[in-house]
């Protein structure tokens, strides 16, 4: 409810995105391939399970980079690249200005980071990038997605998986989620 809140501050809504997004990244990060590891602690030895597997961090860019770190917290060894797209707000369809992404994809789990799945077209633009660069095994985390969304991801890369606490009720006539909580980055960045 915090993020939803238009009252929430930015400093708040950054606490709560980070928190959900911790959530969202350890269930996006649940399959991913790991092995039996023991480690000896203080007391004796406790069994736990490692990551075996190269994992690539690809936050769309600029509302992206708020879920980040807390990816991060999880696996901070995990490579990093950004693909930066803008929304061109009269026609709702994203352009590319900037593509980063780490070399030898094809053997990596790749998750994408963008906090808002509205019309799928930035989604679809940024996975047909990493796929363009190698990757095979891609999943998606959002925090608030529209149905319409959904199901471009779903129509045009039906192998990714979208991590989602919410699919919310449409999007109205400016292709905005409702009710949705606002713009992400606006929020994030105090530049309302």
């Amino acid at each position: 409810m915090e993020l939803r809140d238009a009252r929430t501050d930015p400093p708040a809504f950054r606490r709560a995105a980070n928190r959900i997004s911790v959530m969202l990244a350890a269930e996006a990060l649940r399959d991913v391939p790991s092995t039996a590891a023991t480690v000896e602690t203080p007391l004796g030895l406790a069994d736990g399970r490692r990551v075996t597997t190269d994992v690539v961090v690809v936050p769309v860019l600029r509302a992206g980079l708020g879920m980040l770190d807390a990816v991060l917290e999880l696996l901070p060894a995990a490579r990093v690249g950004h693909i930066g797209l803008q929304r061109d707000e009269a026609t709702a369809i994203a352009s590319k200005y900037y593509t980063k992404l780490p070399s030898n994809l094809g053997d990596s789990y790749v998750l994408m980071i963008d906090p808002m799945l509205a019309t799928g077209g930035s989604a679809v633009a940024a996975i047909d990038l990493i796929r363009a660069a190698g990757a095979r095994t891609i999943g998606m985390i959002c925090i608030v997605a529209a149905p319409e969304g959904v199901r471009m991801v779903q129509q045009h890369h039906p192998d990714v998986a979208v991590y989602t606490p919410v699919v919310d009720r449409e999007l109205n006539a400016h292709k905005f989620i409702v009710p949705g909580l606002g713009d992400f980055g606006d929020r994030l960045y105090g530049t309302v």
